[in-house]
């Protein structure tokens, strides 16, 4: 007797969710940061319903904070913050982006973006500069006393994953394929396809990353 095949079906919540930036960045003395852009990915062969959530809704005016995004595409959600005041810089916010079938009501899957508010962007960028020259000092203390040459061939892939992020990076903020506003050049404008690729590679980039952290730990 010939079993009959059966669809696999999809588990609640481990549906994996493309969404960039995984971080929104707000600067109280730069306006034109007030208003920030989500790009949800749909990677799938089926569409796909989303709706946005966040810990504190009354900080932030969500346009479009439900729909459906087609197979294969993406949809931009613009965020706003209303509520810039002093009393808020450092406080981390949450946004929930959950998805879920057309025909269904359950969660497929959830991704959670953080949210902050900073005074200044110049003084961001001299903490980060900062942080940067301390933590390279560091690596090259600790390099000069515990190298090792079999540590070699680990240093090799660590960098390669590194630098394909970056590159997925740089290809998700590039203009998507018929953007004529933008100042870059035309052939360096991608297609939502591209896009995709690149987002799903970045995610795979990202899991490589934290296997190496959990593996060294």
């Amino acid at each position: 007797m010939h079993q009959q095949k059966r669809q696999p079906e999809l588990v609640e919540g481990n549906l994996p969710v493309f969404v960039f930036p995984t971080e929104l960045i707000f600067y109280a003395d730069d306006q034109s940061t007030h208003k920030q852009v989500l790009t949800l990915y749909n990677p799938y062969e089926f569409a796909l319903k989303f709706k946005v959530l966040c810990t504190t809704p009354n900080k932030y005016v969500v346009a479009d904070a439900a729909g459906a995004v087609k197979p294969q595409c993406c949809v931009d959600i613009v965020i706003r913050h209303r509520d810039v005041q002093s009393c808020h810089y450092g406080v981390k916010d949450k946004f929930r982006l959950q998805v879920s079938e057309q025909s269904q009501r359950k969660a497929l899957g959830r991704k959670e973006v953080v949210a902050i508010l900073l005074p200044s962007a110049k003084e961001q960028q001299k903490e980060e500069e900062e942080k940067r020259i301390k933590e390279h000092l560091t690596e090259s203390l600790f390099f000069e006393q515990s190298f090792q040459p079999e540590n070699r061939a680990v240093s090799g892939p660590s960098l390669l994953v590194v630098l394909l992020g970056v590159v997925c990076v740089a290809a998700l903020m590039l203009p998507t394929l018929g953007d004529v506003e933008s100042l870059v050049p035309l052939y360096l404008h991608l297609s939502v396809n591209q896009k995709l690729v690149a987002a799903y590679i970045l995610g795979k980039c990202a899991e490589a990353a934290c296997g190496t952290c959990v593996g060294r730990v």
